[in-house]
């Protein structure tokens, strides 16, 4: 009985200590699992919030690309629209000056055939009263035949003389105003064919210069510690260096397109180079310096071989350099005068003057612009005095100081300069302005001409360049119409500035309109 209730014991005390020794592995498992369970939760809490940063910065990525992408398919889809619109422009003005010319044909062919007609009516009618004087004539000789054979001759002859003197003046007449005309024609011809000869580009610039940089943190370097190397830079160029959100770019600021090149220059050798400190500064812009004079030399050596003038004193060469950096109203100050001296070759040659001279005047009719922010004075007045400073000839002199009226043009060459320079500053897409003054003074064209009575409309086309006026033929007559289109002309001389000339055209139309029912 012992035995049974001390196994029973021992069974009952086997089981509890199974039972605890039971749970307590349970419950360590548990915690095990729990604590595993939480390591993999903030495994994977670490793991999404990597990736998501991960797609944050790819999604950035993607986006600062797709923006560039964006940026430079605009960029040239507007190129492409301009070159368009460019290309249309030149289409639309070739049309209208072939126009021009046909029209001019037509009325000049009308003209001679009016001509013809009268003439040929002239004569009928002289010959008529040729007949009529030779049979009064013969009447007369038979009436008073005691003259003799020779004095009655005599006195023929000077009636014939004093109807002959007569007719004389009157074909005088006609033939000046007919060489009037062909004198104006050949003039249109002459310019005609120096322009389609001169096929020059342009160039456009502005008064900044952007210079690309590999990275951002290159900003870092260009600033300096405490903007140390900024400031050397801006003091050792006279440049404003503008660094902001721009990714990878620096911006340069200056009025003078020469002092901007040489900050342009030194600014890409320091980025190079790498090393980017106060004296390294000073170094490379000297050396910038010395490489610009150079490009300046051979610019103006460039320009002067292409403009086929030679012997030119070597300042003269380096001032033309430098108007490469000079700009009027967006046109490039060099190529200005070497379209200019081409320009004033064809027309010189077609009128038979010295077509060297004529090249060398047009290149340098501009040189005063190279120092006209150093020096006091227009720059006509200063290139004037820069040529005979370095003795250039009296036509080269001459022609210059009058190439904008300023003073009187003393030789052919003076006159045609003054047609060239024209020519290339007024011709379509040499030079630009802002929308807002451009709208503003083909607004101010149209106002001008509304305000005369009669005007029912007025639109100012050829961008500019031609205003047409639509009158009411009730109440201005065909010789009002003349009148009207000489006064607009005036005010508009008055009232407005612009470059080279505005034609103003007066349009009166009558209608007659019938139904039939």
């Amino acid at each position: 009985m012992l035995n049974i209730i001390v196994v029973s014991a021992t069974a009952v005390a086997a089981a509890l200590l199974g039972y605890f020794l039971r749970r307590y592995i349970a419950e360590r498992a548990v915690h095990n699992a729990e604590s595993q369970a939480k390591y993999i939760l903030d495994q994977a809490a670490r793991e999404a919030q990597d990736k998501r940063r991960e797609s944050e910065l790819e999604a950035k990525d993607m986006m600062f690309k797709m923006r560039q992408d964006f940026e430079r398919s605009t960029q040239e889809r507007r190129q492409e629209i301009f070159n368009l619109e460019k290309r249309l422009t030149q289409k639309e003005e070739n049309i209208d000056r072939r126009l021009n010319l046909l029209e001019n044909k037509e009325k000049d062919i009308e003209l001679r055939n009016e001509s013809l007609k009268k003439q040929e009516d002239s004569l009928k009618a002289k010959d008529t009263q040729l007949h009529s004087l030779i049979a009064e004539e013969k009447e007369r000789l038979q009436k008073i035949s005691s003259l003799s054979a020779e004095e009655a001759k005599q006195i023929l002859l000077s009636r014939l003389n004093e109807e002959l003197v007569s007719e004389k003046a009157a074909i005088i007449k006609k033939q000046e105003e007919e060489m009037h005309g062909t004198i104006d024609k050949k003039a249109r011809e002459i310019v005609s064919l120096a322009i389609q000869r001169c096929a020059a580009d342009h160039a456009v610039e502005s008064t900044v210069s952007v210079v690309n940089l590999p990275n951002d943190e290159m900003k870092g370097r260009v600033i300096g510690r405490e903007g140390r190397n900024i400031r050397a830079l801006e003091m050792a160029t006279g440049v404003d260096v503008i660094i902001d959100d721009t990714p990878e770019a620096v911006t340069l600021s200056c009025f003078d397109p020469v002092r901007r090149e040489i900050a342009r220059l030194s600014l890409e050798k320091l980025i190079s180079d790498g090393r980017i400190h106060p004296g390294r500064i000073e170094e490379i812009v000297e050396k910038a310096k010395k490489e610009m004079e150079e490009k300046i030399r051979e610019e103006g050596e460039r320009a002067a071989f292409e403009s086929g003038v030679n012997g030119l004193h070597p300042e003269l060469v380096k001032l033309l350099g430098r108007l490469k950096y000079r700009t009027s109203f967006g046109q490039n100050a060099l190529q200005h005068s070497k379209e200019v001296s081409f320009l004033l070759g064809v027309l010189a040659s077609e009128i038979g003057l010295d077509f060297k001279m004529a090249r060398r005047i047009g290149l340098l009719h501009d040189i005063g612009k190279a120092i006209d922010h150093q020096i006091e004075g227009t720059h006509a007045k200063i290139g004037a005095e820069l040529a005979r400073k370095y003795n250039e000839p009296l036509d080269v002199q001459i022609s210059i100081e009058a190439h904008h009226e300023e003073a009187e043009p003393k030789s052919f060459f003076a006159v045609l300069t003054v047609a060239a320079d024209a020519i290339s500053a007024t011709r379509p897409g040499a030079r630009r302005e802002t929308l807002e003054t451009y709208i503003k003074r083909l607004d101010k064209l149209e106002s001008i001409a509304n305000l005369f009575k009669g005007v029912e409309k007025s639109y100012a086309i050829q961008a500019g360049r031609e205003i047409r006026v639509i009158v009411q033929p009730e109440k201005i007559s065909d010789n009002d119409a003349i009148n009207l289109a000489r006064d607009i002309r005036k005010r508009i001389e008055e009232g407005m500035e612009y470059p080279g000339q505005i034609k103003v055209t007066v349009l009166r139309e009558t209608r007659a309109i019938e139904y039939a029912k």
